[in-house]
């Protein structure tokens, strides 16, 4: 069977963006990562962040986002200290693309989404189904296919309104773009841009990040939503529809179904 390897190398240049976990697929899992951090050091007393337990029963589960699969994020969320940038500015952007809840919340805990789409293999009867191209449309279909991270954290005081105002500000501070490393792994993002977001929750923001590869612009889509002082971050990534250079966003079913469960 004939691969491209132009479609290699695309899936390659797409996995080198710092080794997203966005890319890794995602498990069935019901479970997720959470964990606790410092509070927050606002001055409003009547906010109190929610507990890691609470965060568990708030966040999308198995068979609540029609169309995708949901489960832990495989290999886990790195560590807030293992995502940097080449300016500290800009580390909000990073930590909303890798799934690190930004800012100091009190706990928080990740799922990943991922758009229910099927193998090349399922339909084929032999190797020969699958050559003269064939098999390298068929992955490009399997390929379209959104791979959406939610983080949800809580905050004490008016960390929430803190976490979003950075990514904020980062948004239009490293709008040139930045370099970045994720545990030894480097890569560098050639521009952001604000986008329209879905407007949920009490205040949102959305923007692109976009990696430029030997095969193209590989753009990730951040999206950041205050849900009173809980906030939601997603982080969507498409292979498939990079690589065909079809406009894309944050999967707005996977928003959809977590906003609905912050009601």
């Amino acid at each position: 069977m004939k691969r491209s390897s132009g479609v290699r190398r695309c899936a390659a240049a797409t996995v080198s963006v710092l080794s997203f976990a966005l890319v890794t697929g995602c498990s069935d899992g019901g479970s997720g990562d959470s964990g606790n951090g410092g509070g927050g050091k606002g001055e409003k007393p009547a906010a109190k962040a929610l507990s890691g337990a609470e965060l568990q029963k708030l966040i999308i589960a198995r068979g609540e986002v029609p169309g995708f699969k949901v489960g832990a994020v495989q290999g886990g969320i790195p560590a807030d200290s293992a995502v940097t940038t080449d300016d500290a500015g800009c580390d909000p952007l990073l930590d909303v693309l890798t799934g690190v809840a930004p800012g100091d919340p009190a706990t928080h805990t990740s799922r990943m989404a991922r758009q229910d789409k099927k193998d090349p293999t399922d339909d084929a009867t032999s190797l020969d189904d699958l050559a003269d191209g064939k098999f390298e449309d068929a992955l490009k279909d399997s390929m379209d296919s959104d791979v959406t991270v939610v983080t949800l954290s809580s905050y004490d005081g008016d960390g929430a309104e803190q976490a979003l105002r950075s990514v904020s500000a980062a948004v239009k501070a490293c709008a040139g773009g930045f370099s970045g490393d994720q545990a030894g792994e480097k890569g560098k993002f050639t521009k952001v841009a604000e986008e329209k977001s879905a407007a949920t929750g009490d205040e949102s923001l959305a923007f692109t990040a976009t990696n430029n590869t030997p095969d193209g612009a590989v753009p990730l889509h951040g999206e950041v939503v205050r849900h009173g002082n809980t906030v939601a971050t997603y982080s969507t990534i498409n292979i498939g529809a990079a690589m065909a250079k079809k406009a894309y966003t944050v999967s707005a079913p996977v928003i959809k179904a977590q906003a609905a469960k912050l009601k």
